[in-house]
């Protein structure tokens, strides 16, 4: 009798051990992954700060402590400083990417701008270039975050040009408007760098492009958006 309670004492301590063994690898191979890709130019790659203070990976990171331990946050940015959005067009079609991400943003249209282009260049590349970040979001527009272009004439490099603003506010009054049209989220992000003369800490060391903090402030407005679009 002694030796059957043994035998059956084992047995249930076993399948006990069994059954965490099993919960365990449930939860090991429960895990989430969202997909984050980041479109656009100097202001994506972040020109003159160091690479965990650019918008996109401080965003990841905010959202990555909002998340639960079982998720995994990936982060692929296509971006260089002086692209265009011609630039921006073939580097995403060079890519060959995939089209499962869960989150996209677009800031893209400054060195257009800056470099002269005619206008109907942006009219006609921006609306592909959000056709393409909602492809790539699985076909989901509400899986796309437009940023609207800093104003860069709020910086010692821009010495306060009226010019440069309003060029850089025809180009974000194109993008907006066309994204009201097509029920795609677009956050302005631009008054906050037109505080830069002002306010010195929001602008880089290189005098031209936005600072870590200046970054910061840019992912308070996108992150409460991005939580919203990935359902955290």
């Amino acid at each position: 009798m002694k030796l059957y309670l043994k035998i059956l004492i084992l047995s249930i301590f076993a399948s006990f051990l069994s059954c965490t063994a099993e919960n365990e690898l449930v939860q090991n191979t429960s895990l989430k992954t969202f997909n984050y890709l980041a479109l656009g130019d100097s202001y994506t790659v972040g020109e003159g700060v160091c690479n965990t203070c650019k918008f996109p990976i401080q965003l990841k990171d905010s959202i990555s402590k909002k998340a639960s331990v079982n998720t995994i946050f990936t982060t692929k940015i296509i971006a260089q400083t002086g692209w265009i959005t011609s630039n921006l067009k073939t580097a995403i079609e060079a890519q060959n990417l995939d089209t499962n991400y869960d989150l996209v943003t677009l800031l893209i249209g400054v060195n257009n701008q800056f470099q002269g282009k005619p206008f109907l260049l942006y009219e006609q590349e921006f609306p592909e270039l959000v056709a393409i970040a909602i492809n790539k979001a699985k076909g989901d527009k509400n899986k796309v975050i437009v940023v609207s272009i800093p104003d860069y004439a709020f910086t010692p490099f821009g010495n306060g040009s009226a010019t440069i603003s309003n060029g850089i506010l025809q180009y974000n009054t194109f993008a907006k408007n066309y994204c009201e049209l097509n029920s795609v989220t677009f956050i302005n992000i631009t008054d906050i760098t037109q505080l830069g003369l002002q306010q010195t800490n929001l602008v880089a060391s290189d005098g031209l492009h936005p600072s870590k903090i200046a970054y910061s402030k840019f992912v308070e407005r996108i992150l409460p958006i991005a939580k919203e679009k990935l359902g955290l």
